[in-house]
């Protein structure tokens, strides 16, 4: 399996049915949304069947390829997956058809609120392809400056998506998206530039002998402790804006309040991801010294994270910006297991993106489902629709619930993983971190106390129940989040290999415990 070139043909696999879609007639919205889904799902089963052939206990990283793109530079298309990669590039092609399925009837239209105008099918689903091709890309690139060019054009699909699909205030949101995720960028491209002549100084002085940006060959070079202290900022800052952490976190909550709810599980569930995966595979990685520098400070961050989403998130009166505010949250637990530096705390980051990409996926196509029959997303403009509409009531609970860790559904698994993770080497952080824990059950169940519970709010009378083609979109995902829930191993069987190989580059290991409960560092007795 590993000599067919899996990884670029998913990659190419999209962007090929979005230039397709181009010669078919505008007019032709079914056909244009049944080839766009068709595609999708085409892409979703060879993956899964890429994934059937990944060896866990194998190569740390699979289905290699590399070739020549601009040999002047150094620069390969290289691509290839470990563990980690290969678990968010499923997450990714997982939720692609499931969002087509729930856009079936709405991508023609703004985002959902304020702003009912026509707009083109075609355009929303190619952007949607070119966004998934993007997406596979980023995970899957094993050359940095490559890595780099997925991570930009990653913006162009997302920009035009809320730019033009979005609310009232879509140009605002878009260009807020654009200017912070551009900073980002800029800062990153300056670190990826400067490795370069890094990299080509001779094996005896650190270097690798000849410049390079592949990341096997950059890892393994002994850098400056100040120089690798500013090339991790530029790497850091960039992962931090795109993940969201605050304080760089504004972006998002304008950028879901605006965006389509379809278009917004992708934003959300996986392109935030690309933040915390980079903190993970590069930061740490070819920056162990400057990692470890920072980590004092990161992990500050992350519980400012956490609380602050949590009390932000209590305190909206939009759906979409609550929920937003609790993914500011979530991130915050992610960072945490990243930079606890133990294997428990980095494995149940991993499966924490994994977790949050799909509890908060189904969160945000439920909202929109609703959006759809009530034209808001306030509030206080529900109430009572549990009697109108009890399944869309009950799958919103179960995804909220996940929401809000409870044991039984997958994002339990991943948030005990970190705290415990966090307490064995920073007990004042994952103490701090359990408060988010708390605040969390706060803000879900009062949010379904007010829009699904209580006397039935006038508008909500009459509302209709999920159709059959809501139910499928949102079924398989709830299907995900208890089977994670309660059988997590198979997913961490396959990010653990990964995990311990970053902790050995890292030159970290678990605390290991004496006789007295004390603990030592390095896995050594004291």
């Amino acid at each position: 399996m590993n000599d067919f070139p899996w990884l670029s043909v998913l990659i190419a696999l999209p962007l090929v049915g979005a230039v397709l879609l181009s010669v078919i007639p505008r007019e032709r919205e079914t056909l244009v949304k049944r080839f766009a889904l068709g595609v999708s799902l085409v892409v979703a089963v060879l993956a899964g069947v890429m994934a059937a052939g990944f060896d866990a206990d194998g190569a740390r990283f699979q289905y290699d390829e590399k070739y020549w793109w601009i040999k002047e530079f150094g620069v390969h298309w290289a691509v290839g997956v470990d563990g980690v990669a290969l678990v968010l590039i499923l997450l990714s092609v997982i939720l692609v058809p499931l969002v087509m399925l729930a856009s079936w009837t709405e991508a023609d239209r703004s985002g959902g609120v304020d702003v009912p105008a026509k707009r083109s099918v075609k355009t929303y689903f190619a952007l949607l392809l070119s966004l998934e091709a993007a997406m596979i890309g980023v995970f899957a690139a094993t050359d940095v400056f490559l890595f780099y060019v997925f991570f930009e054009a990653m913006l162009i699909p997302v920009y035009f998506i809320i730019g033009y699909y979005g609310g009232a205030q879509r140009s605002y949101a878009a260009v807020k998206f654009l200017l912070y995720s551009l900073l980002g960028g800029l800062l990153m491209l300056v670190a990826v530039i400067w490795l370069y002549p890094l990299s080509s100084k001779p094996v005896a002085e650190g270097g690798v002998g000849h410049g390079t940006f592949m990341f096997d060959e950059l890892s393994k070079m002994n850098l400056d402790p100040t120089t690798a202290k500013w090339l991790f900022l530029g790497f850091f800052i960039a992962f931090a804006i795109k993940a969201p952490m605050v304080p760089v976190h504004t972006w998002l909550p304008d950028a879901a309040q605006q965006s389509p709810p379809g278009a917004l599980v992708l934003i959300v569930g996986v392109l935030d991801k690309v933040g915390t995966y980079g903190m993970l595979r590069f930061c740490l990685e070819l920056f162990p010294g400057a990692s470890k520098w920072a980590t004092p400070a990161v992990l500050a961050l992350a519980v400012v994270s956490i609380i602050y989403g949590a009390v932000l998130a209590i305190g909206q009166v939009d759906l979409k910006r609550l929920i937003a505010y609790t993914s500011v949250s979530h991130f915050g637990f992610i960072v945490l297991g990243i930079f606890a530096m133990t294997s428990q705390g980095q494995s149940g980051a991993t499966l924490y993106m994994v977790n949050h990409g799909f509890s908060t996926g189904a969160l945000f196509l439920i909202i929109g489902f609703m959006i759809v029959r009530r034209r808001s997303a306030k509030i206080s403009d529900y109430g009572g629709v549990q009697k109108a509409a009890p399944v869309l009531a009950g799958t919103f609970l179960v995804a909220g619930l996940s929401g809000l860790s409870l044991p039984g559904l997958s994002t339990f698994v991943s948030e005990f993983l970190v705290i415990v993770g966090t307490f064995d080497r920073y007990k004042w952080a994952g103490a701090l971190a359990v408060s988010g824990v708390v605040l969390a059950a706060i803000y879900i169940l009062w949010m379904y106390q007010r829009t699904m519970g209580g006397p039935k709010a006038p508008a909500v009378e009459g509302m209709k129940d999920l159709n059959a083609r809501e139910k499928w979109a949102v079924a398989p995902i709830l299907a995900i989040i208890i089977a994670m829930g309660v059988f997590p191993q198979p997913v961490l069987n396959v990010i653990n290999p990964s995990v311990k190989e970053t902790l050995v580059r890292v030159d970290k290991h678990d605390p290991a415990p004496d006789i007295t409960g004390n603990v030592a560092e390095n896995g050594a007795r004291p």
